[in-house]
């Protein structure tokens, strides 16, 4: 099944945030992006310049085109655009019985702010038809009771308070003044709304971040990552409430969803492009989560006796040489990003050696050595890989390895 996912967001004309990052990582993730567009945003990775609300009932248009034909398996609110707007789609999707992720924007990366106060007072009705909302540190500070207490209320005068139930959450990620407030933030948020948040540290100090996620009763998950040093964080916030959305579509419980949506962020982050003076976009396009969980042969290594006659055979083949360190190696890589490595034969004393990616290496070992294998343990290599050798019945050499936030796509892309 492919899921459906409609995206309730601004418009990021520098492609870093918004419906772009939006749309780039429910694409990477397998899922189909359909877009009711809120704002229109001049920015780029420097900061916002312009910003352009989109009538309200051109958004409920947006949504109701969509629902009434593709139809939709999940909802990703994010940048609202008015409070008027913010009414009108808690009006359009409260009957929807789909996921919700709901990240309540009110500042850009790069400090400009996205929501005036009427809006923020609005969230309270989306708050609680959502399945999960995600503010940063700084938002859950704002949203948190007792500080505005119409929020949690969910209706302002002349509103009807939203009745749906939710199994939801909000995401917290933001500049915390002790960890000790902000725990108390998720929670009182979480009991108000009856909403699951996922409160996230990426503001807070320290070379470890915090990721907690918290339901009406208490909290239910948390997750500790070493902090990624990077300017390339546009976007972070849209891109793991889409990532968490796609997941749930499929029907992946709240935690599982929110763990392959933060995978899906780290690695993104990894694979920045680098493009921009400021705040610059990630890597979605590197990342492939998709990537079966089964081992899967992705690469071969061959011994050479003259590094020339190899090099214009396989390139005679069609494969295009990425690698080029002669006389001694060389790689391939296929369209469809296997890739072949040629190395001198004094330098292969194990002779062929087939690699095969592992999703879980320590189960595939276990497997083996469970046929009688001799497997050695799984090592750390400095490139970041884990790794364990072996030999199949016939005796060709078999490296066992699994990449994790060191993976690129293809696996063996160097450039």
């Amino acid at each position: 099944m492919t899921p459906r996912i409609l995206i309730i967001a601004g418009s990021d004309s520098g492609g870093g945030a918004g419906i772009q990052a939006d749309i780039k990582t429910v694409t990477m993730l397998g899922g189909h992006a359909m877009t009711a567009i809120t704002a229109i945003t001049a920015q780029n990775t420097t900061g916002v310049q312009a910003v352009l609300p989109v009538p309200a009932d051109m958004v409920v248009a947006q949504i109701e085109a969509c629902v009434s034909d593709i139809g939709v398996d999940a909802i990703k609110i994010g940048m609202i655009g008015s409070a008027e707007t913010a009414h009108a789609v808690a009006d359009a999707i409260e009957s929807l019985e789909v996921p919700i992720v709901f990240d309540p924007v009110m500042v850009a990366t790069s400090g400009a702010a996205l929501a005036d106060a009427d809006t923020i007072a609005a969230f309270g009705r989306l708050m609680r038809l959502a399945t999960l909302v995600t503010p940063n540190l700084p938002e859950l500070a704002t949203l948190s009771p007792p500080v505005r207490p119409e929020l949690v209320e969910g209706r302002v005068p002349g509103a009807a308070p939203a009745t749906r139930a939710s199994t939801s959450s909000a995401r917290t990620e933001g500049k915390a003044e002790t960890s000790a407030r902000t725990d108390g933030d998720a929670e009182r948020l979480a009991a108000a709304t009856g909403t699951a948040i996922l409160a996230k540290g990426g503001h807070a100090e320290g070379d470890t971040l915090t990721d907690r996620l918290v339901g009406p009763e208490g909290e239910i998950a948390r997750w500790d990552s070493p902090r990624i040093e990077t300017r390339h964080t546009h976007g972070t916030g849209c891109t793991l409430a889409s990532a968490i959305a796609t997941e749930l579509a499929r029907g992946a419980p709240l935690p599982q969803a929110v763990a392959r949506g933060r995978g899906f962020v780290r690695l993104a982050m990894l694979g920045a492009p680098g493009f921009g003076a400021g705040h610059g976009p990630m890597g979605h396009q590197s990342v492939r989560l998709d990537a079966p969980d089964a081992p899967t042969p992705n690469q071969i290594t061959l011994p050479l006796t003259d590094f020339a006659a190899s090099a214009a055979f396989y390139e005679a083949l069609g494969l295009r040489r990425i690698v080029d360190a002669p006389p001694r190696y060389a790689r391939f890589e296929s369209a469809g990003g296997v890739t072949l490595s040629i190395e001198a034969a004094d330098e292969m004393p194990d002779g062929t050696m087939l690699y095969v990616e592992c999703g879980d290496l320590d189960a595939a070992v276990a497997a083996l050595r469970g046929l009688g294998a001799a497997v050695s343990d799984p090592a750390d290599q400095r490139w970041g890989w884990r790794e364990a050798r072996t030999r199949d019945p016939a005796g060709n050499a078999i490296c066992l390895y699994q990449a994790g936030e060191a993976r690129r796509f293809p696996a063996w892309r160097i450039a």
